[in-house]
């Protein structure tokens, strides 16, 4: 079955952005997720998931381990376990970028202070 953020189940998070569940399995989670101008995710990490974000346009600041990368379209970074990571759009225009998880992260989201 064909699936898209059109068809596939949204949330919303953050401040003003969006998810798009592609694949929501027991041992994997494909996520489309947009964010708007100036907004950003809690710092946080995960004991067990490991994460692949990879923009598929526009310009995402990651932060991971207390150091910054910018992401362009058609880059890709991947967290690991255990390291702490923040997702940032510093720019004027909304990004959109695919997170993988394996296993699936939601429920293995730590904040940090």
């Amino acid at each position: 079955m064909k699936k898209n953020k059109h068809t596939a189940k949204h949330y919303l998070w953050g401040n003003n952005c969006h998810g798009w569940h592609l694949v929501k399995q027991p041992e994997l989670s494909i996520i489309q997720e947009e964010m708007a101008p100036n907004t950003s995710e809690v710092r946080h990490y995960h004991q067990h998931s490991r994460q692949f974000f990879f923009i598929l346009c526009g310009e995402a600041t990651i932060e991971v381990n207390g150091r910054r990368q910018v992401l362009r379209a058609h880059e890709g970074l991947e967290i690991l376990p255990g390291q702490t990571h923040q997702v940032f759009n510093e720019s004027q225009q909304n990004i959109e970028f695919i997170v993988v998880s394996q296993p699936p992260s939601h429920e293995d989201k730590i904040l940090c202070d």
